[in-house]
This record gives C-alpha cells, structure tokens and sequence, in this order.
C-alpha cells in the first residue's frame, strides 16, 4: 500500500546511541543507576511527604504532584532503552510508539504547568502571607492540580488524536524513543501543520508558564527586599530549589522545541532529550532534599526514630 509514492511503514526502528557492545554495557550500567536513583528518590519523597505532618502544606502537596510525574516521565523511555541497549533490532510498533509519544508529551507539559503553579504557591505565600491560608486552602489546592493534568492533556494529547499521522518509509528514528519531533519526520504528508501545532502547545506549555514564573518572581523578589535580612533569607531559602529545577527543565526543553526544525533528530537533540528526559528526573528530588531544610528534617526524623526502636 502507498500514499503519495511511498511506503506506508507498520513499526518504526529506533537508531538510539551505538552498535557497539562495549559502549552499550557502560551505557546500559549509567541509565540503570540514573533510573534506580530516579525512582527511589522520588519515592522517598512523596513517602515523606505523606507521613510527615510538618510536611502537609501546600508546597508539598505540589511537589509530590511533581515526584509522581517525575517516576513514570522516566519511566516512559528508560525501561525500553535499556532493553534496546541489548538488542540488535530496536524495532517499536506504531502503536506503541504513539502510546510513548502520548505519554511522555503529556507527562512533560503536566510538570511545565505545575512548575508555574508551584510559583504562583511561593508567590502568595511570599507577597499574601496573611491570606495565604485562604487563597491556598485544601480545596483549591486539589482543584488547581487537577486543573493543571486536565489542561495538559487538552493541550497536549487532544491534538494528536484529532490529527492522526500515517508513517511511511525509510522509518528510521535517530533516537532512543519515540520523541514527537522525531516521529513526525516520518510523516507521509508535508509535515507543515504538524510542526505549527507543535510550536502552538509549546508556546502554551513552556513560554507563557515560564513568563508567568518571571513575574511571580519578580513580585516576590520586589517583596522579600522589602522585609529585614533574617526573615529575606529565610523567604528566599524557599524558592531556591524551584528555581533550579526550573532553569534546568525549561531550558533545555525550549533549547528542544524551540530550536531550528532543520536541526531536528540529530544527536544534538537526542542528548538533550536525555536530559530533560532521564537526568532531570533523577535531579528534582536530589536538588528538593538538599536545599529544602524541611524535607531534610523530616527525613532525619523518621531514621532516627526508626533507628531508636532497633
């Protein structure tokens, strides 16, 4: 069968990083530790969130939100890597393909809007402390995360499925997953459309968040400098470890969907995708516990209270 002269393709090959046995074992051994570490860290910290009462504010509600995308946003891509690294042919089905294209579309926009609402969090708490409790209430809290999983996949998911793609021949991906701006390379059609809807959810998933976290810090930034040295410091010490893992997430994801289209599926934006696909994941809990002295607390806390019942 044929659309347009060419051969329409029922699974895609995945070229991923190399043919060579030597470096795929080193690489097979790095993403393992990189998805163990993903995985338990992320776990720890929504278990700590959850057990810990002291922990049972708004933020923290959030960052679990933002622990849960985390595990199963690696877990779109590693698993089938790592078995890749092993195997001759990296064949994937389309539908398969789809379904991970999906998922991780859909898992990366969902952690662009929560990023912002944990901004719009600090932002109230920082600049409305006083009706911090009001605004942030329990209630809102549940309606906002929902809010942002809703719109994400509206914005994200909803197109694709309204605009199906037939893949056809060569159907060679020069990637390690089926990554959106790889796929739509195959397209049997002038891909002009698909690329313009891309470039619209991204302005809405990354550029109009990322504006809304400059202004929300700028007002609190205008605030904090406005309250004595001890009590800036401490204000400030809240936000510091947002900041990170905004600056690394939404960096290399503009770097991605924002770049050049002629440079799209080439080694430059494949080791960017293990970046923002695989890397940060495992770095959001580790930047959390480390900057955040409550977490770090009651971290402490429950070892050493387990520690003394042994």
């Amino acid at each position: 069968m044929e659309t347009h002269n060419k051969t329409l393709a029922t699974e895609v090959i995945l070229l991923g990083f190399s043919d060579n046995r030597q470096i795929n074992i080193v690489l097979f051994l790095f993403f393992i530790i990189i998805y163990l570490v993903t995985v338990v860290g992320n776990f720890l910290m929504i278990i700590i969130i959850l057990i810990s009462s002291q922990l049972h504010v708004p933020m923290y509600f959030f960052l679990c939100n933002l622990s849960f995308i985390d595990i199963f946003y690696s877990s779109s891509a590693l698993p089938k890597l790592l078995v890749d690294l092993f195997s001759k042919e990296r064949i994937m089905s389309l539908v398969g393909c789809g379904i991970q294209v999906y998922i991780s579309t859909f898992l990366g926009d969902t952690e662009c809007l929560l990023l912002a609402l944990m901004a719009y969090d600090r932002c109230i708490a920082i600049c409305y402390p006083l009706y911090y409790p009001m605004i942030m209430r329990w209630t809102m809290c549940y309606r906002l995360a929902a809010f942002v999983w809703f719109m994400s996949f509206f914005i994200s998911v909803v197109p694709s499925l309204l605009m199906p793609m037939k893949a056809c021949n060569p159907n060679r991906i020069n990637h390690f997953m089926c990554e959106i701006i790889a796929v739509i390379k195959l397209s049997c059609d002038n891909i002009y459309l698909n690329e313009l809807v891309i470039f619209c959810v991204s302005f809405i998933t990354l550029l109009l968040p990322f504006f809304f976290i400059i202004i929300t810090y700028i007002c609190i930034i205008s605030n904090v400098l406005k309250i004595k040295s001890v009590e800036r410091s401490k204000a400030f010490s809240t936000c510091t470890s947002h900041i990170i893992v905004v600056v690394l997430f939404y960096w290399t994801a503009m770097v991605m969907y924002f770049g050049p289209s002629s440079q799209y599926s080439t080694n430059q934006e494949k080791y960017i995708s293990v970046f923002y696909v695989i890397i940060i994941p495992m770095l959001n809990p580790i930047i959390y516990s480390l900057k955040n002295k409550e977490v770090r607390k009651a971290f402490l806390s429950h070892v050493n209270s387990h520690s003394l019942h042994y």
